[in-house]
């Protein structure tokens, strides 16, 4: 029998080229989770994307391949990923960047 438990995902999309004290802020995102004891994390690359002003965003193109879309998404209880929230916030303000910062529901299987 497969144990669920009811669980939330954090999504944060990012710009590859966004950066604070001279590190990429998806990597920063990732090791405030992992300091934090979060259940886990995970990045992706995007290939081809656009955005609220349109600008189209691809791996095809040279001059365009740098800023590609960088996904991170972190797993863990409501209360944890609430509690994560200011985090996140803080290092989005501070860094300056545009992000989509996005939370749903989902069930994590257990052993």
């Amino acid at each position: 029998m497969m144990n669920f438990i009811e669980s939330e995902l954090l999504r944060i999309f990012v710009g590859e080229q966004e950066k604070l004290h001279h590190r990429p802020l998806y990597e920063l995102l990732v090791s405030e989770a992992l300091e934090r004891c979060m259940a886990g994390a995970t990045v992706f690359r995007g290939l081809l994307s656009f955005g609220l002003h349109h600008k189209v965003h691809t791996a095809k193109i040279l001059e365009l391949a740098g800023d590609l879309p960088m996904v991170v998404e972190i797993v863990d209880s409501t209360e944890k990923i609430e509690s994560f929230l200011p985090v996140v916030e803080s290092l989005l303000r501070e860094s300056g960047a545009q992000a989509l910062v996005t939370r749903e529901a989902v069930r994590q299987w257990t052993t």
